[in-house]
C-alpha cells in the first residue's frame, strides 16, 4: 500500500521559539524526523507541510519535499491537525491527483522515533487491515494515582476508583497508556469520514519511554540531547588495546 509520511512544522512555536529549525545536537529538530523518514522502508515519499519559508528550506536541505506553503490559518495556535492534514490531503489530489491509502503525521517534536518504529507501525496496519495505528507509551504516572486539589486546598482522587483497587499497589494496577504523539498512521478514507486520528478500531504501537519524548520546553531539549548522546555512545565501537 502506499503510506504517504507528513511531517507538519509551523514557525510560530511559543514554548520553544522557533523549535523546528533550533539545533539538537548537530543537526535542526526537524532533521531528526526527516532522516528517520527517509530511512523508513514503508513509506512512498516523505512531505513536510509548513507556513513558513525557512522551515520550507531547511526542511528540503535535509531530503523532504515541499511542495507548497500551508495557509497561515492553519498555522495558529489553536490549528488542528486534522486541518492540515486534510489539506495536504486536498492539495495533492487537486495539483498531483495522488490518493495514498494511508497518511502518516510525523511530528518534529518527537525526534528520538526511528525509522523501526515507523515500518513496524505500517507492518501492524498491513497484517491487521487496521483502520489506525497509533503510537502510544507506559504512562508516566497511572492515572489511579492522580490527584486533584479542592478549593480548601485538600487532596481528592481525581476519578472513582474501581473497589477492589482501594488499596493500591503498583503490581495490581492495570495498564495504563497514553498517545506519546510520535506516530498517527491512518487510511485517507477515514481521515475524510471521520476527522480524528484515534477512531473505533484504532491500534495501539506500543513504544518504550527513551522513544516517546514530545519536545515542547527548553528542559525536553536538555533530555532529548542526553538520550541522543547516550545512544550515539552506545553505537561507538570500543577501541582494542594491543
Amino acid at each position: 500500500m502506499e503510506v504517504l509520511g507528513l511531517i507538519t512544522a509551523r514557525g510560530g512555536s511559543k514554548g520553544v521559539p522557533r523549535k523546528n529549525v533550533k539545533l539538537l545536537l548537530d543537526k535542526p529538530l526537524l532533521a531528526w524526523t526527516v532522516e528517520a523518514a527517509l530511512r523508513s522502508r514503508g513509506l512512498s515519499r516523505v512531505l513536510m507541510s509548513t507556513d513558513d519559508v525557512e522551515i520550507a528550506d531547511v526542511a528540503r536541505t535535509w531530503g523532504a519535499e515541499v511542495p507548497f506553503l500551508r495557509p497561515a490559518a492553519l498555522a495558529q495556535d489553536d490549528s488542528s491537525h486534522i486541518a492540515v492534514v486534510t489539506h495536504a490531503m486536498q492539495w495533492l489530489e487537486a495539483c498531483q491527483h495522488a490518493r495514498p491509502d494511508y497518511i502518516m503525521l510525523l511530528q518534529p517534536t518527537s525526534p528520538l522515533r526511528t525509522a523501526e518504529d515507523i515500518d513496524a507501525a505500517i507492518q501492524m496496519a498491513q497484517e491487521g487491515a487496521a483502520v489506525a495505528v497509533v503510537s502510544v507509551c507506559a504512562a508516566s504516572r497511572h492515572p489511579y494515582l492522580c490527584k486533584r486539589i479542592l478549593t480548601d486546598g485538600t487532596l481528592a482522587d481525581f476519578g472513582s476508583i474501581p473497589g477492589d483497587l482501594s488499596y493500591l499497589r503498583h503490581q495490581i494496577l492495570p495498564p495504563a497508556y497514553g498517545l506519546n504523539g510520535a506516530i498517527y498512521l491512518n487510511s485517507r478514507e477515514s481521515l475524510l469520514r471521520d476527522a480524528t486520528f484515534t477512531p473505533p478500531g484504532a491500534v495501539a504501537y506500543i513504544m518504550p519511554p527513551e522513544r516517546s519524548l514530545d519536545i515542547d520546553s527548553p528542559w525536553d531539549f536538555h533530555l532529548a540531547e542526553l538520550i541522543l548522546r547516550d545512544r550515539h555512545a552506545s553505537k561507538t565501537p570500543e577501541l582494542c588495546s594491543s
